[in-house]
């Protein structure tokens, strides 16, 4: 709708919306997104610059930089202790995303549409805080906990497995370089498995009820109802989960320095970890930002990718529905 009037023997159209107020010009909303975009700049790009400025050069913390180009790549594309790090943090995609993801499905669907049903919604809104507890938990705090209970000798752990009668199955479990990796893997587990769950249940709760109720009626059983209605109906909800967690665990940091601390021997060592000792401990700066700087990318191109498919996929599903 468009409001003409005159000023001054000037004619002055006035572009108005459906509610028939004057539209505010776009070029207002970006004074709402400046203090965003600074706090990005400050916050995230110029460290990100200055990090990669340091890679470039053979620094040791103090003193001038001295240039050295591409020598700390170089170096690192021949690092076993690199590329073992990078192995490890693999593993930790698998324990923070990919198991976490199938858990968070499964438990999502029985707490919606079993226990939600059977027991009341209270006791499911229960049961998904318990879970999601962990998450809420500074993870300084859920590792020296841990750390408490896989300990070797009075370990919580090891004690009832001696209260049962399985004291041969007791082991270091985080001094055992054949066991160390997966034990913190195990423990990642659990601090992740939260954070699915909550998504998928909220992504269930716009999921039409007659679509269960119909093939309820036509006879199908549970997983049925799960596999062929839950899970394409919180597609995007899996796709935001996966991307999130994948990140998650190519960073992870504050686990492995609680309960391992990388050892034993470079056994749960990864790259974040990698790169804080050989910044802060081993003094060579310019190694450590080289190191920070391929794991950022690594990352960035990894959220990239799954954002293009979940676009792709979404732009799929509505072809279809139109």
């Amino acid at each position: 709708m468009t409001a003409t009037a005159e000023r001054g023997g000037q004619v002055v159209r006035r572009h108005r919306g459906r509610t028939g107020r004057p539209r505010r010009p776009r070029s207002s909303y970006a004074l709402f997104l400046l203090p965003g975009v600074l706090a990005f700049l400050v916050v995230i790009v110029v460290p990100f610059l200055m990090n990669t400025g340091v890679s470039f050069t053979d620094w040791q913390g103090v003193g001038s930089p001295k240039w050295s180009g591409l020598a700390n790549y170089r170096e690192l594309l021949d690092d076993s202790e690199f590329w073992a790090s990078f192995r490890h943090s693999l593993f930790m995609v698998v324990a923070m995303a990919a198991v976490p993801t199938v858990l968070g499905l499964v438990l999502a669907a029985a707490l919606f549409d079993f226990v939600g049903k059977h027991f009341g919604t209270k006791t499911a809104a229960v049961l998904r805080a318990c879970f999601y507890l962990p998450q809420v938990l500074p993870i300084a705090v859920a590792g020296i906990v841990w750390s408490w209970i896989l300990a070797p000798d009075n370990g919580s752990l090891n004690a009832l497995l001696k209260a049962v009668g399985l004291g041969s199955l007791r082991r270091d479990w985080l001094g055992d370089p054949d066991l160390a990796l997966y034990s913190v893997m195990g423990v990642m587990v659990w601090v992740q498995i939260g954070f699915p769950l909550v998504v998928f249940m909220a992504g269930l709760q716009r999921v039409d009820p007659q679509l269960y109720e119909a093939a309820e009626l036509d006879g199908a059983g549970w997983w049925r109802r799960f596999g062929h209605i839950t899970l394409p109906q919180i597609r995007p909800e899996i796709y935001v989960v996966l991307l999130w967690c994948t990140i998650a665990a190519l960073k992870v940091f504050g686990a492995v320095y609680v309960l391992t601390k990388g050892g034993p021997g470079g056994a749960t060592d990864v790259p974040s970890y990698f790169s804080f000792t050989t910044f802060f401990e081993k003094t060579q700066v310019g190694y450590g930002a080289a190191i920070s700087t391929v794991l950022t990318v690594i990352i960035l191109v990894l959220a990239l990718i799954g954002l293009k498919l979940q676009t792709r996929a979404e732009d799929a599903e509505e072809g279809l529905r139109a």
